[in-house]
């Protein structure tokens, strides 16, 4: 046989082996991009079968703002709906929003998520304006009573990050761009309300809503 052509053969076995293993890596990696999962901090016995969404990023003032305004309507409603927050960082204007997720979806894995959320939006401007904000993430971590062995550990986790970018994933796919961003029973709501009072009405309204359907 024509050592020519056994060269040239050779070469395009080689070259249909490699367009397969290119498939196979490419098809796995996307495989394992799409099987993490978004965080699911849930409060709220949703008797009414509403659930509010907030995507927020824990150094947007903003957020902070409504912050008050979302604990004032956790109570009110809380044997009503559900309230989820999910982490949508802007770490293009806000420098700490990311370790701030971290630390949060790091408490998460002790069992203190809310605590160490209400303890970063109460304490925002402290540790949102400096550059040692890991410092304040570890006091707050101990006045919550964490492993803080594990508590850094997980900071640095790929797990934490992978929930966290599957929640910006998540709010992108919503048409999120900023924050906080608000979805009542899978609408984005394209205006956020002003006051307690409009939130409330909002809330009424989706709760009439889903009583008639």
């Amino acid at each position: 046989m024509d050592k020519r052509f056994l060269i040239i053969l050779s070469v395009i076995v080689l070259a249909v082996v490699g367009v397969f293993w290119f498939n196979k890596s490419k098809s796995t990696t996307s495989s394992k991009a799409n099987t993490s999962q978004a965080s699911n901090h849930v409060i709220g016995n949703n008797t009414k079968g509403v659930t509010l969404v907030e995507y927020g990023d824990y150094q947007c003032p903003a957020c902070g703002q409504f912050y008050p305004i979302v604990k004032q309507l956790q109570k009110t409603y809380a044997n009503d709906i559900s309230f989820r927050f999910a982490n949508f960082p802007l770490v293009q204007i806000h420098p700490n929003a990311m370790s701030a997720a971290r630390a949060a979806e790091s408490a998460a894995l002790q069992g203190k998520f809310w605590e160490m959320h209400d303890l970063l939006y109460e304490n925002q401007s402290a540790w949102s304006a400096g550059t040692n904000a890991q410092d304040y993430y570890e006091q707050f971590a101990k006045s919550l009573g964490l492993d803080m062995n594990k508590f850094k550990t997980d900071m640095a986790s790929q797990a934490v990050s992978d929930a966290i970018n599957a929640d910006i994933s998540q709010a992108q796919g919503l048409g999120a761009t900023g924050t906080p961003t608000f979805v009542v029973n899978g609408k984005k709501i394209e205006t956020n309300p002003k006051s307690l009072e409009e939130f409330s009405k909002l809330i009424d309204q989706t709760i009439k809503d889903a009583k008639k359907s």
